[in-house]
C-alpha cells in the first residue's frame, strides 16, 4: 500500500535515549526543557527572532487572532485547509473569503482589496503547499488600510521569501508540525513574530495567562506542547536537511515525467525558495480526476483531494469563488514522503499517464 503522505520517524534508540532523560528529568510538559531546546534551535535554524512552541497548527492560528485582538470580518482564502476558516469562526469573527490566483492557487491582493469594508480588521492569508503568497502587495494593502496580517504557513517549513524565512511575514506568522508535515513533531506548531509584545501576550495565552504562581496576565488557554512531542522535534530537526533534499528529488522526478501530459502544476512566486512539501496536479476536469483517483485506489495507492472543497461551499459558512471552486475540484495530491522509492513514483506516473492517454 503507499499512503498519499507518511510521518517521518528518526532512529528509534535515538528517541529512547532522549525519552529515557523525560524520565530523569520527571518533568512532562508546561515549559520543560525539551521545549525551550527546540524553541532555541528552531530559531537558530529559521534565522527568526522570536517563536513559541505550541499544541498545534490551529490554536496557533486562534492565539494569532485573539492576540491581535480582532474582531469583525477578515479577509480569507477559501482554498486552504478547514482549519484556516473554523479558527475565525471560533473566535467570533467573520470569515470573508477573496479569490485565489489561478496560477499560484494563493489568495488574489486585487481579490482582498475588493472585499474590505469598514468592518474588516485584518487578512489571513495562506502559503498554499508552501508556496509564498504576495507578501508585499498584502503588506502595502495592510498599510494602506490599517489592517492586521496573519500568515497560515502550516505547510512552510523550510521556505523561504528574498533568501529570508516565510516566517518573518505579517503581524504573526503561524505553522504546523503535525506528523503529516515535512518537519513534525508528532502535534505541535509554533507562533512567530518580530513584535517583542506580541510575542509576550501569546505566551501568557499559550499557558492559561499564567504569570508566575497565582498570577494572571489576561485570559488564556492550554495552548502550551509535552516534552515528548519536543523530543521528537529535536530529533527531526537533526534530519531536516536529508528531507527536503528527498523530498525536492521526488518532486522533481514527477515533474519531470508528468510535464507533457497536458497538466497543470502549480506556479510557485518570483524570488522564492519552497520546499517541495505536496505534488499538488491540476486535471483537465473532475472526471478525469475521479477516473485518475480510482485507478491508483485499485492498486492500493491513495491520492488525497487537497484541498477540497472550496471552504465557501461549507454549510455553516458563505461566500463565491469561482476560481477556488474550479481548481478544488480538479486538484489531487500524489503520494510523496521520505521513504516513497523511486520505483513506486513510476508507477503512480504510469498509472497517472495512462488514465490520461485514454482520455
Amino acid at each position: 500500500m503507499i499512503q498519499v503522505t507518511k510521518p517521518f520517524f528518526p532512529p528509534e534508540e535515538e528517541y529512547q535515549s532522549l525519552l529515557h532523560k523525560i524520565w530523569e528529568n520527571g518533568w512532562i510538559t508546561n515549559n520543560g526543557p525539551f521545549v525551550k531546546k527546540l524553541e532555541d534551535e528552531l530559531k537558530n535554524y529559521l534565522n527568526v527572532k522570536n517563536l513559541l512552541y505550541v499544541g498545534n497548527g490551529t490554536i496557533a492560528l486562534q492565539i494569532a487572532i485573539k492576540a491581535l485582538k480582532l474582531e469583525g470580518e477578515i479577509i480569507t482564502t477559501p482554498f486552504s485547509y478547514v482549519a484556516t476558516s473554523s479558527s475565525i469562526v471560533w473566535e467570533n469573527c467573520t470569515p470573508v473569503f477573496a479569490d485565489i490566483d489561478p496560477d499560484t492557487f494563493n489568495i488574489d491582493p486585487r481579490e482582498i482589496e475588493r472585499k474590505i469594508t469598514s468592518k474588516t480588521t485584518a487578512i489571513l492569508a495562506t502559503h498554499v503547499f508552501g508556496n509564498p503568497c504576495d507578501v508585499e502587495k498584502i503588506r502595502n494593502i495592510a498599510n494602506d488600510y490599517n489592517l492586521k496580517v496573519i500568515y497560515d504557513a502550516a505547510h512552510c517549513f523550510g521556505t523561504s521569501y528574498k533568501g529570508s524565512s516565510i516566517f518573518n511575514w505579517g503581524d504573526i506568522s503561524t505553522t504546523s508540525f503535525h506528523a503529516t508535515k515535512i518537519f513534525h513533531s508528532v502535534e505541535g506548531g509554533a507562533v512567530f513574530s518580530s513584535n517583542d509584545e506580541l510575542i509576550e501576550r501569546m505566551s501568557y495565552m499559550r499557558n492559561f495567562g499564567h504569570d508566575g504562581p497565582g498570577k494572571f496576565n489576561g485570559v488564556g488557554i492550554n495552548g502550551k506542547n509535552s516534552e515528548l512531542h519536543a523530543a521528537m522535534g529535536i530529533l527531526n530537526l537533526k534530519y531536516i536537511s536529508e528531507i527536503l533534499e528527498r523530498r525536492k528529488s521526488q518532486f522533481l522526478l514527477y515533474k519531470k515525467k508528468l510535464q507533457d501530459i497536458g497538466v497543470q502544476f502549480q506556479l510557485i512566486e518570483n524570488q522564492s525558495s519552497i520546499n517541495y512539501s505536496y505534488f499538488p496536479v491540476v486535471f483537465k476536469n473532475e472526471e478525469t480526476l475521479l477516473r485518475i483517483a480510482d485507478s491508483l485506489e485499485k492498486k492500493s495507492i491513495y491520492s488525497r483531494r487537497y484541498f477540497f472543497p472550496s471552504l465557501n461551499k461549507l454549510n455553516y459558512l458563505k461566500g463565491t469563488a469561482p476560481i477556488s471552486e474550479d481548481i478544488s475540484t480538479r486538484i489531487l495530491c500524489l503520494p510523496l514522503y521520505h521513504d516513497l522509492k523511486e520505483s513506486e513514483i513510476n508507477t503512480i506516473i504510469s498509472i497517472v499517464r495512462n488514465v490520461l492517454r485514454k482520455s
